[in-house]
C-alpha cells in the first residue's frame, strides 16, 4: 500500500549517468515511486566538473576517456532541455540499462530509440553545446550539499538535501520504502552529516 505523504512529495535527484552506484540508487527511487507518493525531478550533475581542479581525476586516472565520460551527461541535459523531466527519466532508464546493465558504452543513440526520443539528440554528445547547462545543474546540486561529495545528490522538499544514498543492490518493495523514510528523516535533521561504511563492487541485481 502506498503511504500517505506527510510533506511535499517533490524529490530532486542529481545524477551523472556514468556512475554505476548512481544507477543503482536511481533503480531504488523507481521502486520508491511504487510504494511512496514522490514526484522525482531528474537532474544532471557531472563527475568531470566535480573533479576538474584535481591533479588526477579519480574517475579517469589515466586520462583515457576524456570527452567520452562527458557525452552521456550532455545528452541527458539536451533531453531535459528539449523534452522535459519525464523524457529524461525515460532516457536515463534506457541509458543505464545499456551502459550499466549490458556494458554497452556505445549505446547512447540506441537508448534514445529505446526511450522513444529523437535520434538527433545524440549529436550533442561530443560537442560543448550543453556544457553550460550541465555545469549550471551540477552547481545547483553542489550548492545544496557542498563540494566534498559525489553523485548522486538527493533533495527532499520540506526536509533537506544529502549526497547519496549509495546502496547496492537495489532495495525492492517495502524495503525500498523504509529506506526512503529513513532518508527523509536524516535529510530533515540540519546537523546530520554522514553515515558511512566500506562497500565493494556494485551489485546490479
Amino acid at each position: 500500500m502506498t503511504a500517505t505523504p506527510t510533506q511535499d512529495s517533490r524529490v530532486d535527484f542529481w545524477f551523472d549517468p556514468v556512475c554505476p552506484y548512481t544507477w543503482i540508487t536511481s533503480r531504488w527511487l523507481r521502486e520508491v515511486e511504487r510504494v511512496r507518493d514522490i514526484d522525482v525531478q531528474w537532474r544532471v550533475m557531472s563527475l568531470a566538473v566535480l573533479n576538474e581542479d584535481l591533479p588526477v581525476d579519480p574517475e579517469d586516472p589515466e586520462g583515457l576517456y576524456g570527452e567520452y565520460m562527458k557525452a552521456p551527461g550532455r545528452i541527458c541535459a539536451a533531453v531535459r532541455e528539449r523534452h522535459g523531466n519525464e523524457a529524461l527519466g525515460r532516457y536515463f532508464d534506457a541509458l543505464g540499462a545499456r551502459i550499466h546493465g549490458r556494458q554497452d558504452w556505445a549505446g547512447t543513440a540506441a537508448a534514445l530509440a529505446d526511450a522513444g526520443l529523437p535520434a538527433d539528440l545524440d549529436d550533442v554528445a561530443m560537442t560543448t553545446e550543453y556544457d553550460a547547462v550541465v555545469r549550471s545543474s551540477h552547481e545547483a546540486a553542489v550548492a545544496l550539499v557542498g563540494h566534498d561529495v559525489g553523485t548522486p545528490v538527493l533533495s527532499v522538499a520540506g526536509a533537506g538535501a544529502l549526497f547519496g544514498p549509495v546502496v547496492s543492490p537495489t532495495p525492492r518493495g517495502e524495503q525500498a520504502g523504509r529506506l526512503w523514510d529513513g532518508v527523509v528523516l536524516m535529510a530533515g535533521v540540519e546537523g546530520f552529516y554522514e553515515f558511512r561504511r566500506a562497500y565493494g563492487e556494485p551489485d546490479f541485481g
